[in-house]
């Protein structure tokens, strides 16, 4: 049974438990256009706990479902990344990866390659490339991210609603106040520049169901 299972490392807006229930169960995150249609398997994850990743977050390209940039995530690069784990099976894994990549869910990925390079390659772009950060419980913790640097990649300022739901679960994951994830939220390549932590600190708190 353990082999079936994967802790996924949420490092963007998914660190916010509503955001990931859309990848799920199906729906819209408020602040986004996509709807999403869900998993097979719409269980809630097993567990969840606050991890960090080495290397760096970075704000990049336009987002389809919020506009301004997306959040990628460059293992090499020097630093240290917040993210929540969450334990899913394999095939919840799958079908939120097949999400993010804007395919229809229903088809477990091959990620045979992670044993000996630690990284599967899903497809060319965003959110495509499977990377293995490390193991808990016996579990292999795994992100997804895109195959390219950090530097190669064109930056780009987030949008508000998308910073909302990356300050929410920093606050759910590392209990994080808002002050300090809008400090941190603000110094990440793409928004640093364009957001101050004074103003994503100031961001309304999004709604609770």
């Amino acid at each position: 049974m353990g082999r079936d299972l994967v802790w996924y490392a949420a490092y963007g807006s998914n660190m916010h438990a509503a955001r990931l229930d859309c990848y799920l169960r199906g729906g819209r995150p408020p602040g986004g256009v996509r709807t999403y249609p869900g998993c097979r398997d719409p269980s809630a994850p097993r567990a969840t706990r606050p991890v960090v990743l080495p290397g760096r977050m970075y704000f990049a390209f336009e987002s389809k479902n919020w506009t301004g940039g997306l959040a990628l995530y460059d293992p090499l690069d020097p630093g240290r990344t917040p993210a929540r784990a969450y334990l899913l099976t394999r095939s919840q894994f799958g079908d939120l990866a097949a999400q993010e990549m804007y395919r229809a869910p229903g088809v477990d990925p091959d990620l045979s390659t992670l044993a000996t390079t630690g990284r599967a390659t899903l497809g060319p772009g965003r959110y495509e490339t499977v990377v293995r950060v490390g193991a808990a419980d016996g579990h292999a913790i795994l992100a997804l991210t895109a195959p390219w640097r950090s530097a190669d990649a064109p930056w780009n300022a987030p949008a508000a609603a998308y910073l909302q739901h990356l300050r929410a679960g920093l606050a759910e994951a590392h209990g994080w106040s808002a002050r300090r994830a809008a400090r941190y939220l603000a110094g990440c390549p793409g928004a640093a520049g364009t957001w101050t932590a004074e103003a994503i600190a100031a961001l309304p708190a999004l709604p609770t169901s």
